[in-house]
């Protein structure tokens, strides 16, 4: 229900339409989202490096149909990497390619994902496309492989319900960037994913993990799922140790466990999004572990008070 609800234009119009709806949403919200802008953006950098890992920003949004729209938010991004840069806070770049364009056509992402590339240039870090739904993956695919071969540092993020994504790493490894593996949080029928909750998903995941640090290729592990953690320190030691495999985890999700990762000497990387396009981005994550509807409970009560 919740991630029909993510994917609801009309019922995301009518809730943040409303003041006190929308108050309580924005309440629930700050468990996840850095804030608005970007100086509240480089705010929680600056909180991220503190604790000792690397960081990752989004400004969160997507499906966009309007070009000007599109070119507005690219604007946003270059302010980040402009602030980030100033404050010599290194990140990587995170962002859906249906936010600067993806659906407008080949042309209006390209010009602007390399509006994103020239920006970084120079500049010791990476561009990373988040993933989207399943019926977006062959133009995502597409569009980050023209980036690569126009010099875009660009990586992928990769999810491991989808059936197709043994086929796809291939492409996925001939990026310059890292490939971040996910679980894949999209609402999508069965017959393209495995199920969320699922009992094959968990095996799922570490396959395609091993695959991806056979490669050599530089993998960023992105869950909040311990024995998943575990495994993986456990299967692939020298991996974990040689820097090859970094672990990412969601501002707000899996603190302790990654705080826990840093202390015992393994990459860790924080990824963290601003912006007021939070509601697809919010409502995914608290339908990925129904217990974290209570922490929603609270939040919209108690913050109140």
């Amino acid at each position: 229900m919740l991630r029909a609800w993510a994917l609801d234009e009309d019922l995301k119009g009518r809730a943040m339409s409303d003041p006190v709806i929308a108050a309580v949403a924005r309440r629930i919200a700050d468990r996840f989202v850095a804030g608005e802008t970007v100086d509240d953006a480089l705010g929680a950098a600056r909180s991220i490096a503190v604790r000792g890992h690397a960081v990752s920003l989004e400004y969160t949004g997507e499906s966009v149909r309007d070009a000007e729209l599109a070119e507005r938010e690219t604007e946003v991004f270059l302010a980040l990497i402009a602030r980030l840069r100033d404050a010599g806070v290194p990140a990587t770049i995170s962002f859906d390619l249906s936010h600067i364009g993806l659906l407008l056509g080949p042309g209006t992402v390209h010009r602007n994902g390399m509006r994103l590339a020239e920006a970084v240039a120079g500049w010791d870090t990476w561009l990373m496309v988040s993933a989207e739904a399943s019926d977006r993956t062959d133009l995502v695919l597409e569009a980050t492989e023209r980036l690569a071969a126009d010099g875009a540092p660009v990586g992928l993020t990769v999810q491991a319900r989808l059936h197709r994504t043994d086929g796809d790493l291939e492409r996925a490894l001939a990026l310059p960037g890292p490939v971040r593996l996910v679980k894949g949080a999209f609402l999508e029928s069965t017959d393209v994913a495995l199920a969320r909750e699922g009992a094959e998903l968990p095996s799922r995941y570490l396959e395609l993990a091993a695959a991806l640090v056979r490669s050599g290729h530089r993998v960023n592990l992105a869950t909040h799922d311990a024995p998943l953690v575990d495994a993986v320190l456990r299967d692939h030691p020298d991996a974990v140790r040689s820097g090859q495999v970094e672990f990412e985890m969601l501002r707000g999700l899996g603190t302790e466990l990654l705080d826990r990762l840093h202390d015992e000497g393994h990459r860790t990387r924080e990824y963290a999004i601003f912006g007021t396009e939070w509601w697809l981005y919010v409502l995914n994550r608290i339908a990925e572990q129904p217990d974290r509807v209570f922490d929603a409970i609270l939040d919209a009560g108690g913050r109140a008070a």
